[in-house]
């Protein structure tokens, strides 16, 4: 009876009978092992079905459309219920009326593009300053303590403050503006890749050092995927001050050598007394930052986050 017993207890628990064949077993086991397997598949796979068109455009199309059409509406009520004149608060349709000005006359795209094409270049060369920078402060302890407050403290000054350096060093010209951008853009890229530096495991370096992944090789294969999410992060701001300290340059520092970008219009609207033409330039300039965010800089994002299975898609 106690020999029954312990087989029936056995068999509840899981392990094999004492008399149980030995093919028996290996079978059971092999089976065993293959649903455990499949439950941890089962647990970590993410559905990878295509999401709808329609649940897309719901999801994230509807609710900017939405707080779009209700600026609108309240920006549109604030003029009919004369809160201010007219040559302060111009109403959506003036807006829309230089809007289609500008398209007709065929000035509306030169307007975004010579600053776009200023802004990406600027942040470009920012880029590739930026980041051996930020690699440098962040591994050499003597570089650091020399060159860490000077960034943090370039970081938090005003862009506009370059402006009139800038236009008496280098003149009137794409240089001056080219060199605002990289004052303002720099720090904050450099910071940003200190700042996923600082954050990385000691694990992960020594895993690497170990490895043989030291220098150079260890930069490229262990510090820069491993500080990605904060050197994106310090991306996204240097992007930021580009695009602040080319449009305070460009509102500044005036020269038909220049071209027209959108800081300028701003500026011409001011001088001409015209809110409409105004308001365009603030809402272009609004609309390319908005833009580059969602086309460039969310993507990478959520592919970073992805890529460490921190983003699920629901």
């Amino acid at each position: 009876m106690a020999s029954t017993d312990t087989g029936v207890d056995a068999e509840k628990n899981g392990s094999p009978a004492a008399g149980e064949p030995e093919d028996t077993r290996s079978t059971r086991d092999t089976h065993d092992l293959a649903g455990l397997e499949a439950g941890l598949d089962a647990l970590d796979s993410v559905p990878a079905g295509r999401t709808p068109l329609r649940e897309t455009l719901v999801r994230k199309a509807l609710p900017p459309l939405a707080a779009v059409a209700l600026v609108l509406v309240i920006w549109q009520l604030l003029v009919w219920a004369e809160v201010a004149p007219e040559y302060k608060l111009p109403s959506p349709s003036g807006v829309w009326d230089e809007l289609t000005d500008a398209w007709r006359q065929g000035t509306l795209l030169d307007y975004i593009w010579t600053s776009v094409s200023r802004g990406l270049l600027g942040f470009l060369m920012a880029l590739a300053i930026g980041t051996p920078l930020g690699l440098l402060v962040a591994r050499v302890r003597f570089v650091r303590a020399a060159v860490g407050p000077v960034l943090s403290g370039l970081q938090s000054l005003p862009s506009v403050a370059w402006v009139p350096p800038a236009v008496l060093w280098l003149g009137l010209n794409n240089s001056m503006m080219y060199a605002v951008i990289l004052l303002g853009a720099v720090p904050s890229v450099a910071n940003g890749l200190v700042a996923g530096i600082d954050q990385i495991p000691p694990l992960f370096l020594r895993a690497g050092r170990t490895l043989g992944a030291t220098g150079a090789r260890g930069a490229r294969h262990i510090v820069m995927p491993a500080a990605l999410p904060g050197y994106l992060a310090g991306l996204k701001q240097g992007w930021a001050f580009s695009w602040r300290s080319l449009m305070a340059a460009e509102i500044i520092a005036s020269s038909p050598d220049l071209g027209v970008g959108l800081g300028q219009l701003l500026e011409n609207g001011r001088n001409n007394a015209s809110i409409s033409q105004v308001f365009l330039a603030i809402f272009l300039i609004l609309l390319v930052g908005v833009a580059i965010d969602l086309l460039i800089f969310s993507p990478l994002e959520r592919r970073v986050l992805r890529g460490r299975g921190l983003l699920v898609t629901r």
